[in-house]
């Protein structure tokens, strides 16, 4: 199984990028045995409908869960319509969010944040 994390950067030494829509890479990684593909995210310089293109690039990619900083409303409909579960981070590094990830420590996001981040710059509450 692999699971799909917003990133900064292409590998696990990045750190997980809290605009869903807008980041840099998504990275295709399996958890069990830290396999790692980095796939440029199409939502990334697009003017408008930056989460629904991210987002259906991980539907398409096959991946049953997200991980990354906030979530908004178009692309949370598209995610969960795909089967796709999130999970909120902390702007940590990829290799500690995954170790949060495989210990239970991440909250499931089952109502979608707002369309951008709030005056912290993160959306989690």
């Amino acid at each position: 199984m692999r699971i799909a994390i917003s990133a900064t950067g292409k590998d696990l030494n990045a750190y997980v990028d809290p605009r869903f829509g807008r980041c840099a890479y998504l990275l295709l990684v399996n958890p069990e045995t830290l396999e790692c593909e980095a796939v440029t995210n199409p939502g990334r310089t697009v003017g408008g409908g930056a989460g629904i293109k991210a987002a259906q690039e991980v539907v398409n990619q096959g991946v049953k869960e997200l991980i990354t900083g906030q979530c908004g409303p178009n692309a949370f409909g598209i995610l969960a319509a795909g089967g796709v579960k999130i999970f909120q981070a902390p702007g940590e590094m990829v290799r500690k969010v995954l170790e949060l990830y495989q210990q239970g420590e991440l909250s499931e996001l089952t109502v979608p944040g707002p369309s951008r981040p709030g005056p912290q710059g993160w959306g989690i509450r």
